[in-house]
C-alpha cells in the first residue's frame, strides 16, 4: 500500500499531508456512492508499543453503476481525531471488500488496525470508493458515523543522529535511525520493521525496506545529492504510518569572493562577486569590513542567486588596505559559512 499517495490523495487532510508532504485532493465525492451504515466491532480499544489492534469494520452502502468494471469496487473508512495528541490525526480502515448484497445495495467488511500512537477519541467522518485502486479522483463521501476511543501507551518515537553533525556540500553523511519506547525512552528489545526513503517516497511512499537492531537502530549511508532532499524514516501499518521522522541535516557551504579591482579610490564602489556551494538560493549573503583587531561588521548585502552567484558592494572608506570578506548567515539547513579574507587598497 502506497501510504502517503493514499493519504494524500483520498484523506485530504491537512494536518497529515502537512507531515507527510504529500499534496491534498480538491475533488467532490463520488456521486455514484451513498452510505447507509457504518459499524465497528469496538467502541474502545487499548493498544501498547508496537501491537497493533484490529477491529471488524462493516459498511452497508450502494455504488450505483452498471459497469462491470466496478464489481469489484472496494471502500475505505476514514476516522479523523477529536481528542488526544499524536503524529497522526487521521486514521483509515484497511480496503474492504464486499462480502454480502449486490454492488447497489451491499455490505462490505474488512479489518482497521489501530496502533498505541493513534491514542484519543476518533470519530468516523467519511467513506471513500477505490473502483479502479487506490487513487480515484474523488473525495470521500461524508458520514456521521460511530467514535472508537483509543487507549495507547508505549508509542514508538523516532529519533535520528546525522554524522557527521554538519555536512559538508559535495561530502557523503550518515543517518542513525532510532526507534524507542516514548514512554521509557529504551528499545523495545526487538527488530522494528520500516522504511527509508529521499526525496520523493517521502512524500509517495515506497521506500526502501529495512529492518533495525533489536536495540532498534539502523544506520543508512547517503550520497552528498541526497542532503539536498528530504531524508525520512516511516514505519506504517496498513493503510496509514504509525510514526514518521524527516531527518534534518545541516550543511556546510563553501564561499568564494573576488573583488573585481583590488585598489580603488576612496568612496569608489568596487563589485565583490562570488558563488555559494549548495546552492542556498534565494538566502541572503553579506559583505563584512574588518574593524579594529576582531570586528567584522557587514557594510552590504544580496541575495544568493538560484546559480549560487551573488554580487555585493565594497566602498572604501580610507587610504590603505582594508580587510573583507563574504559571510553567508544561517539560512535554512546552510550553517554560517564564511569565504577568506581579501583586501582592497582605499588609494
Amino acid at each position: 500500500m502506497n501510504t502517503r499517495r493514499f493519504l494524500a490523495a483520498l484523506l485530504a487532510a491537512p494536518l497529515i499531508v502537512a507531515v507527510l508532504g504529500g499534496t491534498p485532493a480538491h475533488a467532490v465525492p463520488d456521486a455514484k456512492l451513498s452510505i447507509s451504515d457504518v459499524r465497528l466491532s469496538k467502541a474502545a480499544v487499548s493498544v501498547s508499543g508496537l501491537d497493533i489492534a484490529k477491529l471488524d469494520v462493516t459498511v452497508k452502502a450502494g455504488y450505483d453503476s452498471d459497469d462491470p468494471r466496478d464489481e469489484d469496487t472496494t471502500l475505505y473508512v476514514y476516522l479523523q481525531r477529536t481528542s488526544g495528541s499524536g503524529q497522526i490525526d487521521r486514521m483509515a480502515s484497511t480496503k474492504l471488500k464486499r462480502t454480502a448484497g449486490t454492488l447497489k445495495n451491499g455490505t462490505w467488511t474488512g479489518p482497521l488496525n489501530v496502533v498505541s500512537t493513534a491514542s484519543g477519541t476518533w470519530h468516523v467522518t467519511s467513506v471513500g470508493a477505490s473502483p479502479y485502486g487506490v487513487e480515484t479522483g474523488f473525495d470521500p463521501t461524508p458520514y456521521d458515523g460511530p467514535v472508537l476511543g483509543v487507549t495507547g501507551t508505549h508509542a514508538p518515537t523516532i529519533g535520528y543522529t546525522v554524522t557527521p553533525r554538519t555536512v559538508a556540500v559535495g561530502k557523503p553523511y550518515s543517518i542513525k535511525w532510532t526507534v524507542t519506547d516514548s514512554a521509557t525512552g529504551k528499545p523495545y528489545g526487538t527488530r522494528v520493521s520500516a522504511w527509508v526513503g529521499v526525496d520523493s517516497p517521502c512524500a509517495e511512499g515506497g521506500g526502501q525496506p529495512i529492518t533495525t537492531d533489536a536495540a532498534g537502530n539502523y544506520t543508512k549511508s547517503y550520497q552528498a545529492s541526497d542532503a539536498n532532499w528530504l531524508n525520512c524514516f516511516v514505519m506504517e501499518t496498513d493503510p496509514y504510518p504509525i510514526a514518521i521522522s524527516d531527518a534534518r541535516v545541516l550543511r556546510q557551504s563553501g564561499v568564494s569572493a573576488v573583488p573585481a579591482k583590488t585598489s580603488a579610490k576612496v568612496g569608489t564602489n568596487v563589485a565583490v562577486n562570488g558563488s555559494v556551494t549548495g546552492p542556498p538560493a534565494r538566502c541572503g549573503i553579506n559583505l563584512q569590513r574588518l574593524y579594529g583587531a576582531s570586528q567584522w561588521r557587514s557594510v552590504s548585502s544580496a541575495t544568493v542567486r538560484d546559480s549560487g552567484r551573488y554580487t555585493l558592494t565594497a566602498t572604501p572608506s580610507y587610504k590603505g588596505k582594508i580587510p573583507y570578506r563574504v559571510l553567508l548567515p544561517a539560512c535554512n539547513r546552510f550553517v554560517p559559512a564564511s569565504s577568506k579574507p581579501f583586501t582592497i587598497t582605499g588609494v
